[in-house]
């Protein structure tokens, strides 16, 4: 005979699972000594359904809810903020005030007095907080006491009821339980609203250990944040110049994504950037990077000069099962499944083999991919950036004023030529950039130049190129060809080659302000003045 019946339980629903945090929420109460509101329990459901992917509802909901409530908790035992650094402060006045106390000197002792007056001020404002801030727990204490004694309460009349003791299952139903549910309603509708700890599980709170969790940031912005992403095109615009048509696609795929507007099912923008070598390309990607994580190495570059070959790409997803690597899993997979909230930077498409566009039609129209150990890595939260050079001579050879509508046609029909219909489909943009004019250096120097400062400012010292020396500059390292980087080794060889030999010959100090002046026609690096001389422009 069979003795074994399959049984399939299917994943509850977002719904489902709000149903069961309501059902055990008053077990998770007791525990932590705190309250969960509803609305967090809400967002516990429908933020770990969105942003956890390899886990299962409603496991995943019932830890976000734990670790939400636990943290809170150690929160409520813990000094609060204010009151912590109040008695920092205190201390170090107390530690101040008894190294005057030797002193005799007439400054001293004026100085020790006032220190007494504030020490006096401070402590006051110390005892009358601590008081308020135990206050507070002794309250919290109560309605946690409370609900204790109505689970246990609870739990008895569950056991009444199973021996069949009828008079006890009263007094519990009738009298014990609903007069402790009365004191609890009572002190919970006496809570103020301002308070010094918080005194239950909110979706913001939740959110934060989402956030934790896993580097998506999905708690709600800050009204700094939401200025910083208004004015996101003027921040990426001071690093990549001359391209505002890219800057503005990017900044408004980010601000659909923080807003909420973007397709849940999809990453958060995918582009294909095109244009000449040297305009901004990847350093567009860097700075996005920078201004989402403030850091420009935040982020996945992939060259696609390295999966030249139909067998390279296994590389990108892992090894199958039987092959070597198995156990190492994929560049792109892994990188996406340990952060997955970045930037994918994929330099140089179109030297891959075009198998490789196969792979990343799934995670462009899905935002998910399979790896080599069948483990499903979720890409919704990453933002992907294509570079390629395509039909970058037709920009690039263009004269000075001449339309450039023709130029793209030209672009776009090599880019149509080489990628497939149904990969180009599922971008969300094709970008073009233009080819950097005479105008656009004087830009790019400045912030070259403000590079090399930067790495200059450890030693103290401060760089002073004037206005002709910015002007020699960028008409030398200008090249409509090449772009921004002959610039670069302009500023390499003409003026960092010079600052290297002052510095080691000791002709330029810790702390000093260097000159830079155009002398005959060719870059001249002065005399070290000293740094209270210097002018920092």
């Amino acid at each position: 005979a069979r003795r074994f019946q399959p049984v399939f339980v299917d994943e509850p629903s977002v719904e489902d699972t709000i149903s069961i945090l309501r059902g055990i929420k008053e077990k998770y109460e007791v525990h932590h000594g705190v309250r969960i509101t509803d609305s967090a329990l809400v967002a516990a459901a429908t933020l770990s359904h969105r942003y956890i992917a390899d886990r299962f509802l409603p496991d995943k909901a019932i830890d976000l809810m734990d670790e939400a409530a636990s943290r809170l908790r150690m929160e409520v035992d813990s000094k609060p903020e204010e009151l912590d650094a109040l008695d920092r402060e205190i201390l170090q006045k107390q530690i101040e005030a008894e190294a005057l106390k030797k002193e005799t000197d007439v400054a001293s002792q004026d100085r020790l007095e006032r220190l007494a007056k504030e020490l006096s001020s401070l402590e006051d404002r110390s005892a009358e907080m601590t008081a308020r801030w135990q206050a507070e727990r002794a309250k919290m204490k109560g309605a946690a006491d409370l609900k204790e004694q109505i689970d246990a309460a609870r739990i008895e009349l569950e056991n009444a009821k199973r021996q069949g003791n009828l008079q006890r299952a009263g007094e519990l139903t009738y009298g014990v339980i609903p007069q402790l549910e009365k004191e609890l309603a009572e002190a919970e509708a006496a809570e103020s609203s301002d308070v010094m700890v918080e005194e239950a599980v909110t979706p913001e709170q939740v959110a934060q250990v989402v956030e934790r969790w896993t580097g998506i940031p999905v708690d709600r912005m800050l009204e700094g944040e939401r200025d910083k992403l208004l004015r996101m095109e003027e921040a990426l615009g001071r690093r990549v110049i001359g391209q505002h048509e890219a800057v503005e696609a990017v900044s408004n795929a980010v601000r659909r994504a923080r807003a909420g507007l973007n397709d849940p099912n999809r990453p958060m923008g995918s582009f294909l950037f095109l244009g000449p070598t040297g305009v901004g390309k990847t350093e567009l990607t860097k700075a996005l990077a920078a201004f989402l994580f403030d850091d420009d190495q935040a982020m996945v570059r992939i060259d696609m000069s390295e999966f030249m070959e139909k067998h390279s790409v296994a590389r990108l997803i892992g090894a199958p099962p039987g092959y070597v690597g198995y156990d190492e899993g994929g560049v792109l997979t892994e990188a996406v499944r340990r952060r997955p909230y970045q930037v994918l930077l994929f330099d140089e498409v179109e030297k891959a083999h075009p198998d490789v566009f196969n792979v990343l039609l799934q995670v462009l129209d899905d935002g998910r991919l399979t790896d080599g150990q069948g483990h499903v890595v979720d890409f919704k939260n990453t933002l992907i950036v294509l570079t390629s050079n395509l039909g970058s001579q037709a920009l690039s050879t263009l004269p000075d004023g001449a339309d450039t509508e023709a130029a793209r046609d030209q672009v776009m029909a090599a880019v149509r030529a080489h990628f497939r219909p149904e990969f180009l489909n599922r971008l969300d943009e094709i970008v073009l950039f233009d080819r950097l004019s005479r105008e656009n250096m004087d830009g790019i120097v400045d912030i070259q130049l403000g590079l090399l400062q930067r790495r200059l400012a450890p030693r103290g010292i401060t760089l002073e190129v004037d206005a002709a020396a910015r002007t020699w500059l960028a008409d030398r390292g200008y090249d409509p060809v090449y772009g921004a980087r002959p610039l670069k080794r302009v500023i390499q060889k003409e003026l960092q080659d010079q600052l290297a030999e002052k510095l080691l010959a000791g002709d330029i100090l810790d702390g000093s302000s260097v000159p830079v002046t155009v002398s005959d026609g060719r870059l001249a690096v002065g005399a070290a003045a000293p740094a209270q001389a210097a002018v920092v422009h």
